[in-house]
């Protein structure tokens, strides 16, 4: 029986080697990974053309998700720094990497990416459309912006963010004013200049048939971009957010009758307090389908430690419900960021990320935790480092400040409480003077 995506494959039955991976991944019966990936609760975002995919699921019951962005443009445009952080991104287990290039050899670089990558890959097809038509946005044509779309899918990407609920109605709620920072996502900026300048309706929401053809063509998952996500704690949750926010359920529906499978894109910056509200809203407006969330940051003013806003923020939504956390970097807000900014981004959010499946109760989550504990009882260096999430770190922290004796650190020496329990335990005399 042929099958055009995985959704459609899950309706009829069909056993995919992508659901067999991600079921051996999460430890399930496919038939259960199926049942909720024909509901749409569940993805595994899956070009056709992607080879050297090593598939994820993303959505209901799957371990919490992490994106990495990536990307070169007009002040970076050398594409080996970029490939670079691809790969310490996927040394670092990265599930998601997205493309955000745009400008100069943009489809090498995606096509590169593509090749080696075994993570998901991810673009934003608008942002790519400016520099590879060479002319200003708002003479780009409708058929020009599905030229680009399909340019991306034929090369291997398996989810495309599009901001198609950002339409002509929602975007007057915008020029109402309210907002202290109006639109921050660069593809709802450029989507709402177009549809002002041109006077026109947004073409992936008039178009969205079109755009639905080419994504059940490929296999490729439709990320729908929230272009009204807040940009401050002031923006949250208003009027502008929500309204799209609820096209986007409508958007969801539609394509689900065509077996495209979808995720739906989240806030941006948000109050610790209204996040978990944030995350049942969307389920509900939604209808199940996975949601990934940048952040949310919950405070605006740490510039250059925006990794631990954003880090607070995802622990809470993921425990909230969110099933994919964009990562954030110290350099957010601020620059394109370097490689070890994005080392710093991706431990921040995975720590995020496992935090909130112990706390969602992910079966094996805490047994990684019960590990390490057992390794520090014991004084287990070589086996604490073995077991962190990023091995280096610890081990050079370790071997800058070398206590005296190696059954304890220089922080307490002989004081060491887990040495003493250890030692008053085995009936060993305890000398804390010598």
């Amino acid at each position: 029986m042929e099958y055009t995506t995985q959704m459609d494959a899950a309706r009829k039955g069909i056993v995919t080697p992508q659901m067999e991976t991600v079921a051996r991944k999460e430890n399930m019966r496919v038939e259960d990974l199926m049942e909720r990936m024909a509901k749409g609760t569940v993805i595994i975002p899956a070009n056709k053309n992607h080879t050297s995919l090593d598939a994820e699921g993303v959505g209901e019951g799957m371990r919490t998700k992490l994106n990495v962005n990536l990307g070169i443009s007009k002040d970076c445009c050398d594409i080996e720094p970029e490939m670079d952080k691809v790969r310490a991104a996927l040394d670092l287990k990265a599930e998601a990497i997205m493309d955000l290039s745009c400008f100069g050899k943009t489809q090498e670089f995606r096509q590169r990416l593509v090749e080696i990558s075994p993570a998901m890959i991810g673009t934003v097809p608008i942002y790519d459309a400016v520099g590879f038509y060479d002319k200003n946005l708002q003479d780009i044509t409708v058929d020009e912006f599905f030229d680009v779309v399909r340019k991306h899918v034929q090369d291997g990407v398996d989810f495309l963010t599009i901001h198609c609920g950002l339409n002509r109605h929602t975007a007057d709620k915008v020029k109402q004013g309210g907002r202290l920072t109006n639109i921050v996502s660069r593809g709802g900026s450029l989507l709402f200049t177009w549809m002002e300048i041109n006077q026109a309706e947004n073409p992936f929401y008039e178009h969205y048939d079109r755009l639905l053809d080419i994504c059940e063509e490929y296999d490729v998952t439709l990320s729908l971009g929230d272009g009204c996500r807040p940009g401050c704690l002031h923006d949250a949750t208003d009027a502008c957010q929500v309204e799209e926010l609820i096209t986007l359920g409508e958007l969801t529906k539609r394509a689900w009758e065509r077996n495209v499978q979808v995720m739906i894109e989240g806030p941006g910056h948000m109050a610790m307090n209204e996040i978990a509200g944030n995350m049942m809203m969307e389920k509900r407006l939604c209808h199940g389908a996975p949601f990934y969330v940048l952040g949310p940051l919950v405070t605006d003013v740490a510039p250059g430690y925006d990794h631990i806003t954003a880090a607070i923020g995802g622990a809470i939504a993921a425990m909230s419900g969110a099933d994919f956390l964009c990562y954030v970097t110290p350099a957010e807000h601020l620059r394109l960021p370097t490689l070890d900014d994005m080392k710093e981004g991706i431990i921040a959010t995975r720590i995020a990320a496992h935090a909130a499946d112990v706390a969602k109760g992910y079966p094996g989550a805490r047994d990684w935790d019960d590990s390490m504990s057992k390794a520090r009882a014991a004084l287990d260096w070589e086996e604490m480092f073995n077991l962190a999430m990023d091995p280096v770190k610890p081990r050079e922290y370790r071997e800058s400040s070398k206590p005296e004796h190696e059954d304890s650190c220089t922080m307490c020496g002989k004081m060491c409480a887990v040495r003493n329990m250890n030692r008053v335990l085995e009936g060993k005399d305890i000398q804390l003077d010598d």
